[in-house]
């Protein structure tokens, strides 16, 4: 049964009050179910209305979440692009944003070789590694991370020790932001927690390291809380997506194609 008109304008109304915006990816989904969209309405708008970070953190942080490469949702990074600059985001800090969500294609090594290790050593091969001790340069170079990213985790040694030349690139790659950037760095660091527990990544060693380090710069478990709310809504793409595509076939279906 459709909803009353009054009702589905007042839940538009309610939308833009609390996100600040509309867009026609809602319209659809509110016409064909309007309990649902109050529902996630209500949801989605929890750490807007209640929440501690600044506007314009929030939408960095789902900016970071969209462009994930494990997401990659252009109508949602523009919306909250749009959304960061009318906060008054610069054209550096979003860009700054995306350039930390661009390492978490690191993940591959940081997932795959310790099972590499493991694997080796169950299959006799252990003295593969024997040989690859740090020395001098892999020293320099662990000294240079820590330095330029504020902390070291034990699975860089074997990334280390397995391909210095990679993990040197690596390192200058991931500095960029962290060198030259202007965000402060619990926010890069709420950046880095955001891609890591999204439900399209779900990376948790990333997201351990990333809280200790949120925590070590100040952040509160009330703004981390946070960053986990504004993340916990892409599942709404299915509906963003799929509606239309529905709608369609409905109609097509209707007028015999």
């Amino acid at each position: 049964m459709a909803a009353e008109p009054d009702r589905l304008a007042r839940l538009k109304e309610e939308f833009i009050s609390s996100r600040g915006h509309w867009s026609s990816l809602w319209g659809e989904m509110l016409q064909l179910d309007a309990d649902f969209f109050e529902s996630y309405l209500r949801l989605a708008a929890i750490p807007w209305r209640i929440g501690t970070l600044s506007s314009k953190t929030k939408e960095l942080i789902c900016i970071a979440a969209n462009a994930s490469t494990t997401h990659l949702y252009s109508p949602s990074i523009r919306i909250h692009m749009r959304n960061a600059l009318k906060c008054g985001a610069t054209q550096d800090e979003i860009m700054e944003v995306m350039e930390l969500a661009a390492v978490l294609g690191i993940h591959s090594a940081t997932s795959g070789v310790p099972i590499l290790i493991e694997e080796l050593e169950a299959a006799g091969r252990g003295g593969e590694l024997a040989s690859l001790e740090l020395g001098p340069r892999e020293h320099e170079l662990k000294e240079r991370f820590t330095a330029n990213r504020g902390y070291w985790s034990d699975v860089w040694n074997h990334v280390l020790r397995l391909s210095p030349d990679f993990f040197e690139a690596y390192l200058e790659f991931s500095s960029v932001p962290w060198r030259s950037g202007c965000l402060e760095p619990k926010t890069k660091e709420l950046i880095y927690i955001a891609i890591d527990v999204s439900t399209t990544h779900l990376y948790d060693p990333g997201t351990r390291i990333h809280i200790r380090n949120a925590l070590g710069y100040g952040a509160t478990a009330k703004e981390i809380m946070e960053v986990f709310e504004l993340v916990s809504v892409l599942g709404i793409h299915t509906l963003t997506e799929g509606v239309p595509i529905l709608v369609e076939e409905v109609a097509n279906v209707r007028d015999g194609q």
